[in-house]
Parts: structure tokens; sequence; C-alpha cells
């Protein structure tokens, strides 16, 4: 016996995202915020995720125009940088990932720390007015967290950190939201990854759902 199923791929967006509106409890954000969240629970699967996604008041809008302005966006694995759709981009923006940048080993040798956090170092060149996209790596939002101390350090228009794990994640986003030195958005706790962090740069390279 054959299984029947849903073939029609607008279809199957549509449905899902209705299913999210009716199931997940969205009252604490902004129109704006919402597009964003939505589309971080479908990556996820879990409609509970929306407990967990926080937003400083300006992200949402400053990283919306970032992305339509052309700004880079800088990612923290291949992960990340693979999964954003290039045809949501209407400025044709760089996505970078310089994890492995041949500069990076000898730099995470010599400062004993992870190749993830020095490769942040390497963003400096593009970090003004980009939008940073942190998923995978604690030690690289930690990383620019302590760069960013530098008031004269070049200043991204936005972070979106949701790095996932058990040591450091929770720690990391926590620091990033109440210190805040950029507009960001980051899932609370242990939860988060390279598809929730693709998924808010898709929302906001993007009106359409």
């Amino acid at each position: 016996m054959l299984f029947n199923y849903e073939k029609n791929g607008a279809a199957i967006y549509k449905e899902s995202f209705a299913t999210i509106r009716a199931e997940a409890d969205l009252s604490a954000f902004t129109p704006e915020e919402e597009i964003i969240a939505v589309r971080m629970i479908h990556a996820s699967g879990m409609v509970t995720l929306a407990q967990s996604i926080k937003f400083t008041s300006d992200f949402a809008v400053e990283a919306r125009a970032a992305i339509e302005k052309g700004a880079p966006i800088l990612c923290d694995t291949k992960m990340v940088s693979e999964g954003i759709t290039r045809s949501r981009l209407s400025k044709s923006n760089q996505i970078i990932c310089t994890l492995q940048d041949p500069r990076v080993k000898a730099m995470s040798k010599n400062a004993g720390n992870t190749r993830s956090a020095v490769a942040s170092e390497v963003w400096r060149p593009y970090l003004e007015g980009g939008v940073v996209a942190i998923g995978n790596a604690p030690t690289a939002l930690f990383h620019l967290l302590n760069l960013l101390k530098d008031p004269n350090y070049p200043r991204p228009a936005a972070i979106i950190g949701c790095p996932v794990g058990f040591v450091g994640a929770r720690e990391s986003k926590e620091a990033l939201l109440s210190s805040a030195p950029v507009p960001c958005c980051i899932t609370t706790g242990r939860l988060g990854g390279s598809a929730i962090t693709v998924a808010a740069i898709n929302a906001l390279a993007s009106h359409s759902e």
C-alpha cells in the first residue's frame, strides 16, 4: 500500500505556519518579532520554543534593516552559512564563515582558545554594521562579547546568539541578553542550533513567509 501525503511544497509551508500560529503562544512578540519566531519554531518542530525566544526591543527592526541594506552575515559554522537561503537576500549579502581560514589554527593554539572563538576575530573587517549569526559555539559568542567591551571595536548591527549545548550555551546567551552591546536575539537555556539560527536569518531576509 502506498502512503498518501501532501506533495505541494507551498501548501506544506502554509499549513505548517498556520499550525504554529494556532498552537504556539506568540502573545509576547510584536508583529515584526512574530515573523522571526514562527520560522524559528518551524525549524525546531517545537511550539514550546516560543517561551525560549527572547528579543531586545530593537532587534527585529534593526536586524532586518541591516540585511536589507546588504550587510554581511557573519556565521560561526558552515552549517549556519550554508543554510541561509541566498535567493531571499535581495542585496546578495556576503555570507562569511571564517572557521576554515588558514590563520585560525595558529591563532587558536597561541590564544589557548577554541577555533570557533578566535575565528570571530577574523570577522573584524566585516563586523561594522554586519549581522552576526551564532548557532553552535558558545565560545564564539563569549569571545565576541569580550571583544565588544572595547568601545572602539567595530560594532555589528545585530547579533543572533543561539548556540546549542550543555557547556556554556546558556551562560553565553544570558551574557549577551544582559549586556546587549547591540540589538540581539537568543534562545534561552540549552536550546538553539544551526537550523534555528538560520531560520531567524531567513525570516529577516524577506517579508514573504
